[in-house]
């Protein structure tokens, strides 16, 4: 009878994670974004524009950190900031002509360690880690920001 070790599979799955965000920190370096400053681009550029109160909740932080996430993009000019004209309390982010390119080159690194992995693993298998890793993290109460009321895309 094999025996199985406690944990391996889980750290397996942590371990090639944690190397994958280490190649998507270095691809975006470059770019002077952090991989959670390139989810908030992708959001914008999906949105259109929101409040940073709204952005904060569909990315599961607190006010407080979206706005530390997002003060650097606003100096840096790649998001606007405008006071929302219906509640005077709340502030409306969205990408300036300078934020949009940067989101599209941020998807060209996104799409660079789609590649990664493909070219480790093949497409085949490739597409079917994708598609058991949305399921897994749809199994554990998550979800892409932005996409409550519809269908994510696939892959």
């Amino acid at each position: 009878m094999q025996k199985v070790r406690q944990g391996a599979g889980f750290h397996l799955l942590f371990h090639s994670t944690h190397l994958l965000e280490d190649q998507l920190r270095e691809l975006l370096r470059p770019l002077g974004v952090h991989p959670g400053q390139a989810r908030v681009l992708h959001a914008l550029g999906r949105l259109k524009e929101a409040s940073q109160r709204h952005l904060a909740s569909e990315f599961n932080v607190t006010p407080a950190s979206m706005s530390q996430m997002t003060k650097r993009l606003i100096k840096n000019g790649f998001i606007e900031l405008r006071n929302d004209p219906q509640d005077k309390r709340s502030a409306i982010l969205s990408l300036t002509d300078k934020g949009w390119q940067l989101r599209d080159e941020v998807v060209a690194v996104w799409q660079r360690l789609d590649q990664v992995v493909i070219n480790a693993i093949g497409a085949e298998n490739a597409n079917i880690l994708f598609a058991q890793s949305r399921a897994l993290r749809d199994a554990l109460g998550g979800r892409a920001p932005m996409t409550k009321h519809e269908k994510e895309p696939g892959p």
